[in-house]
């Protein structure tokens, strides 16, 4: 089991990705998990409502919930990869459920077309999805390369050096070959 976890917190790359994590985490997921909570009517399922997502009491919250916990994880680095997957589904979902009715000038299954978009289209649809198609690739670019160098996923598994032999001799016969009354008298 841990070295499943290793194995996925392993990264050797370098430490501009640090960068990118902080570009997704600080700059858009972490604000934007919060304000869902803080601004239900506005952002989380008011905002969902008119969307057309289900259930929008219970997917507010929790999105916002997911996007907060998974963009500070992605901000320190700590199990970016697993961190990179709940916001790689919530950007999909994004799209398909804003962006595609905006590229068909329509509604798409359950989902509205937004009614203070004034044109449709491909370039309309580009230009709304801007920033949800760079969140969803940079997340892709981290559930691929990890955390980076300068992340807690890089310092959790990096290999540890073992204390010299003649160190753990020590040890042992200072601490625990010695009766306690005699450690005392040392």
């Amino acid at each position: 089991m841990v070295s499943a976890i290793r194995s996925l917190q392993q990264t050797h790359d370098s430490g501009s990705t640090m960068l990118i994590r902080l570009l997704i985490g600080l700059v858009v997921f972490l604000p934007e998990g919060i304000q869902k909570l803080a601004f239900p009517d506005i952002l989380g399922a008011g905002r969902f409502a008119r969307i057309g997502i289900p259930l929008p009491d219970v997917m507010g919250p929790f999105v916002g919930a997911v996007e907060t916990m998974c963009g500070a994880l992605i901000i320190l680095g700590l199990f970016t990869r697993l961190a990179a997957v709940p916001l790689i589904v919530i950007m999909v979902v994004a799209i398909i459920s804003t962006k595609i009715p905006i590229l068909l000038g329509h509604e798409l299954w359950i989902f509205h077309l937004p009614k203070e978009i004034r044109r449709t289209g491909l370039w309309s649809m580009l230009h709304e999805s801007r920033t949800d198609l760079t969140m969803l690739l940079g997340s892709i670019y981290l559930l691929i390369r990890g955390g980076g160098r300068l992340s807690l996923d890089a310092y959790f598994s990096a290999p540890r050096a073992k204390p010299p032999a003649s160190a753990l001799r020590h040890f042992a016969s200072t601490w625990l070959l010695v009766p306690p009354r005699d450690r005392l008298n040392r």
